[in-house]
């Protein structure tokens, strides 16, 4: 973090969208010319743009609200830590299950090592979108946490409507769609010993104001900001709304498991009624999509009638999943 410090104290000073010179920074930070304009490049490889021009300095391709530790702390009862870089906010949490408290949350302006589902990168520009985990200690154990994945969609989406933000679906298991393209991912990683408590990391990055230059995404993918039809998006709020709307939601699936959560997510379903594809390794089955079931199975209406399944990848027939 400490060799990170002069780089973000630029990214503050440059939040507001103003140019200011290197000269200027240099004085603030107590560093020379070259020193900025080496720290603006590794900025740059965090996948920010900043424009040089002559005789003004340097500029944000765009203004950056930054996440502030102190706003987060004062809404929420939850711990939460606030790490501007990271590796992984799911790993820091994985590494530190045994001390954390039920709840605690990890946000992160950038992940150096961001991850999806099945192992796959999750692209995660500095600033761009709002990537966050949060610990629970589920009492009634592994078993127990069959599709959770899908209770914690219902409550990002859930929380995107108390904020007004509106359209936003869910694809089984784990992905947010806003209009047939993905806004958000969800990833649940666990850990414990038979008849013992289950330590779930629960990740989620959305989408927020992503630029389409963006390397690494090789998916359609939908952005907050259309979602909201407006550049600015209180990014502070939004993590606050999505980690009480969580915590919330986490309690009532301890209570009521799954069965309390099966109309509010086919409510949300991206793909219910609509043909779709599911491929579970070498394996597809077709069929009209019906939802899930108490258990979190996704349910198809095939030649054979609707039978459900708990595992693969879905997606529209005739599209890549």
């Amino acid at each position: 973090m400490k060799e990170h410090t002069i780089k973000l104290a630029i990214l503050k000073t440059l939040s507001t969208g103003d140019f200011i010179s290197g000269e200027e920074l240099g004085e603030q930070l107590g560093v020379s010319r070259a020193a900025i304009s080496k720290h603006i490049k590794g900025i740059q490889d965090w996948g920010i743009d900043i424009f040089r021009v002559q005789g003004k300095g340097y500029q944000l391709s765009q203004p950056l609200q930054l996440l502030d530790e102190s706003i987060l702390k004062a809404s929420l009862n939850a711990p939460v830590e606030l790490i501007p870089i990271i590796d992984s906010t799911n790993q820091y949490l994985l590494d530190r299950v045994n001390e954390l408290e039920s709840g605690s949350v990890c946000i992160a302006e950038y992940q150096a090592k961001g991850r999806g589902r099945r192992g796959r990168e999750w692209v995660s520009p500095f600033g761009s979108n709002l990537y966050m985990s949060m610990f629970w200690r589920l009492d009634a154990g592994m078993a127990a946490a069959m599709g959770l994945s899908l209770v914690v969609g219902v409550a990002i989406v859930e929380a995107l409507e108390k904020l007004g933000l509106n359209g936003v679906k869910l694809k089984w298991p784990n992905d947010l769609y806003y209009q047939d393209r993905k806004l958000a991912g969800i990833l649940v990683e666990m850990s414990g010993q038979a008849g013992g408590a289950a330590n779930l990391v629960i990740g989620m990055g959305m989408n927020l104001m992503m630029s389409e230059q963006t390397e690494g995404i090789t998916q359609p993918w939908a952005s907050l900001a259309e979602v909201a039809d407006k550049e600015h998006i209180d990014r502070n709020q939004l993590a606050i709304t999505m980690i009480n709307t969580l915590n919330n939601a986490l309690n009532d699936y301890e209570i009521y498991g799954m069965s309390g959560f099966v109309e509010r997510w086919n409510r949300l379903d991206n793909f219910l009624g609509r043909p779709i594809k599911l491929i579970m390794g070498p394996r597809e089955i077709t069929g009209i999509a019906k939802g899930i079931n108490e258990q979190g199975a996704v349910l198809l209406e095939t030649e054979n009638g609707v039978e459900s399944f708990i595992g693969g990848e879905i997606s529209l027939r005739g599209t890549e999943s």
